[in-house]
């Protein structure tokens, strides 16, 4: 008996990499799993159906059940169209990892509008549209068994959400969008028992390779490596299953064999009006924050350190 035996799954952007793992991973765990992946380039053009068709090979080859699913998450229309299948297709809908996405770097001032609108459509836009299809089946289902249901949504952020990165301002604005999205649906759904949590994976895929290193599929690797896109598996099988029923709006970051719990936008230092009774002058407002802000240089907070690099905030002190 798997954790997940009779529940069903949609992943989107499961044809390589981390969405590949999970869809492996959850039929593994005994889900049906809908396949969707449009089966373009890593900058979102093109298609291509046997992408998901490949997936679902694999996954029917170890015994599991599978259909796939090329339709555009950045559709309304076919966001629709895929949430139906699972329902039509397997009698139900109980978990939808949404993790789509593409790529498309360059310096802010480089960057040109279809790249940003690009980026925005596809992992926004294509968390959006599947999680609003997926609520409203969900809700009407809660109204008609007069109780809520037991349903799980993952979502996909990243490292670059979370902390910023250089030539990504697109990708950055994107991922922590959907970080703090995935936190309001938890509000909006909870009475429906609908779960919603999101995850920042790690791994060498088509989208971020490693340096000289051959990108290898999840399902494709003979040993452990940390640098496998499938170790982020386990973590959205977890929050997929009932083990992580108490468990909602919260941001797991999945490097190798650590997961860490981020929280969002948690306050730090504060500074107050001397005497509380009337507003801040500017100047005196300025030594107030240059103490809040560049007081916090040893706190670690900003420095990014843990994730191997600097962040603007860190390199400003030190050329203070």
């Amino acid at each position: 008996m798997g954790i997940l035996d009779g529940e069903v799954a949609v992943v989107t952007g499961a044809g390589h990499g981390v969405g590949r793992g999970h869809a492996v991973q959850l039929a593994e765990a005994g889900a049906k799993v809908v396949v969707n992946d449009l089966g373009g380039s890593t900058r979102g053009e093109g298609a291509d159906e046997t992408v998901a068709q490949t997936v679902v090979d694999v996954i029917v080859e170890r015994g599991g059940e599978a259909v796939a699913d090329a339709s555009d998450v950045s559709s309304w229309d076919g966001s629709k169209a895929m949430i139906d299948k699972a329902v039509g297709t397997f009698g139900g809908l109980d978990i939808v990892v949404n993790n789509a996405g593409i790529l498309r770097d360059k310096m802010i001032f480089n960057m040109d509008e279809s790249d940003w609108d690009a980026v925005i459509a596809v992992h926004m836009k294509g968390h959006f549209n599947p999680t609003r299809h997926a609520c409203a089946y969900w809700r009407d289902k809660s109204k008609q068994i007069g109780r809520p249901v037991n349903a799980s949504l993952v979502h996909t952020s990243s490292s670059v959400g979370l902390l910023g990165n250089v030539g990504q301002a697109n990708y950055a604005a994107a991922k922590g969008g959907i970080a703090m999205f995935s936190i309001a649906v938890a509000h909006d759904m909870e009475r429906y028992g609908v779960r919603s949590n999101c995850v920042a994976p790690s791994g060498s895929t088509r989208l971020l390779p490693a340096a000289s290193e051959r990108v290898v599929e999840p399902d494709e690797y003979e040993q452990y490596s940390p640098r496998d896109p499938g170790n982020v598996g386990p973590l959205v099988v977890w929050l997929a299953s009932d083990l992580s029923s108490n468990v909602s709006g919260q941001m797991f970051l999945s490097i190798g064999g650590t997961v860490t719990r981020f929280d969002p936008w948690k306050p730090a230092q504060a500074v107050t009006v001397p005497g509380n009774n009337r507003r801040w002058q500017p100047a005196e407002l300025g030594q107030a924050m240059d103490q809040l802000v560049f007081g916090t240089r040893h706190s670690g907070l900003w420095s990014g350190a843990a994730f191997g690099g600097y962040s603007p905030l860190t390199r400003a002190v030190e050329e203070r």
